[in-house]
């Protein structure tokens, strides 16, 4: 048996209650079989691969607040740190009622190549709550804020593990987290990224993970002869990386026909009106039934539909195993030349398969959607530097970090013979980086 199927045997045994755990897992070392078979020996000799899918630690607690009525709610809370070899752990808090351990640990494991991608010195790390913020009041958030970061505080600090927002975990939630932090801790530190601009937060975060993303889908066609330029897209997604990806996508030229939310979505065949889209998100935290009542153009349909819709370019922005191997038949039977993932894991393993056999250029999140940690790794720099750049110095920065993302990838996929094959190109460049720094660190 190849080291590579006999880690994923163990893996599968150990955590079979975790579905998107062993997704991410198997998908990953998948497409490593390559590099790993190329150094089986040595691998299996420091336990490489064993090593890598196991977390260095995970904390799971509960978290008890008060709500509006008086009554005492209980949610639990998590946070997975999964490895520091080329940094202090890294990523966001998930407020949603889907999180659960094989939730944060996915996540997790596919930061540790995301945040290597980005050239960054930063590990791969993940938390959050079964908490959902929908339909709170501001005093409960606070609540629940302050109550989790009680608990979590002992587990973080600047030079540790520096935590960031996701879905559900927005500048509201940020503040309160840092404000209970620093209350507790008594001091001022970049622990926390996706601050407010007046406490240590950077120009540009809130816009890094869609404009990321469409730099790196115009990066990607560019080096295969296509102009981003006339094309028209599909987003799934309605929260800040839709958004901001929609935005930067008109920017650069091409026409965004749709969006999504969690009961329905908008089909605009004129472009999505971005500034009423955030009037309806982000002013008024409404549904699409509100953009759709106040634009002519726009229709309304229930449930999910956006990847029926005919277009270029698919960009899923809204959550993990949204794009099912159906869409990818009809993307593909519909003409779309490239799927750019905005969002962490939306596409099916086999829808993922279909795609690339089927000739359609696909990138993974880990590498599309890394803007928004690399982008949180420079508010780090600034809150060390005790700076603040411009908007237009970061968004040069991001620019500049998606376009050699791609090209590392690019060509890590070359060098081992696969060419086109985007989703090995990644996590070979990302776990090159993270394998050379472990194995100089010793068994740790």
């Amino acid at each position: 048996m190849s080291y590579v199927d006999e880690v994923l045997e163990k893996v599968r045994a150990k955590n079979a209650s975790e579905p998107e755990f062993l997704q991410a897992v198997e998908e990953v070392l998948n497409s490593l079989r390559p590099v790993i078979d190329a150094n089986e020996e040595m691998y299996r000799k420091e336990a490489l691969l064993e090593r890598l899918c196991e977390p260095e630690r995970q904390f799971k607690f509960r978290v008890p607040w008060v709500d509006d009525n008086g009554q005492v709610q209980v949610n639990t809370g998590y946070r997975v740190q999964f490895n520091s070899a080329i940094g202090p752990y890294k990523g966001g808090l998930r407020l949603h009622p889907s999180v659960n351990t094989g939730i944060i640990k996915f996540l997790g494991f596919e930061q540790i190549f995301k945040n290597s991608l980005t050239g960054l010195p930063i590990g791969g790390g993940k938390g959050g709550s079964d908490f959902d913020p929908k339909g709170k009041s501001d005093r409960e958030v606070m609540a629940f804020c302050q109550s989790f970061m009680t608990e979590l505080y002992r587990y973080i600090g600047a030079d540790t593990d520096v935590p960031a927002g996701d879905i559900g975990t927005g500048a509201r939630e940020i503040g309160y987290l840092y404000g209970q932090y620093k209350r507790i801790r008594g001091v001022y530190e970049g622990v926390l990224t996706g601050k407010g601009l007046s406490y240590g937060g950077s120009l540009a975060r809130k816009e890094a993970t869609g404009y990321g993303l469409l730099y790196m889908t115009k990066e990607m066609l560019k080096s295969n002869g296509i102009d981003i330029a006339g094309k028209t897209a599909c987003v799934s997604g309605s929260g800040n990386v839709a958004i901001y990806a929609i935005e930067k996508a008109h920017e650069l030229g091409a026409k965004v026909i749709t969006c999504s939310d969690s009961t329905g979505w908008v089909y605009d065949p004129e472009g999505i009106d971005v500034a009423l889209l955030k009037e309806v998100k982000e002013v008024n935290r409404a549904r699409l039934t509100e953009y759709a009542a106040k634009r002519p153009s726009a229709e309304y349909h229930e449930g999910r539909g956006v990847w029926s819709v005919k277009c270029d370019i698919a960009l899923p922005c809204a959550t993990q195993n949204e794009l099912l191997i159906d869409d990818a038949k009809q993307l593909v039977a519909n003409g779309c030349t490239a799927v750019c993932e905005g969002a962490n894991m939306p596409t099916t393993l086999d829808a993922t398969k279909y795609l690339q056999d089927n000739g359609v250029y696909f990138v993974p999140g880990k590498a599309a959607n890394a803007g928004g940690v690399a982008t949180s790794a420079l508010e780090m720099s600034q809150n060390s530097e005790r700076l603040s750049w411009t908007f237009e110095e970061v968004d040069s920065k991001l620019q500049q970090i998606m376009i050699n993302i791609f090209h590392n990838l690019d060509e890590a996929a070359k060098k081992y013979g696969l060419p086109g094959d985007y989703v090995s190109g990644a996590n070979i460049a990302g776990f090159e980086k993270v394998v050379d720094a472990m194995l100089a660190q010793g068994v740790c």
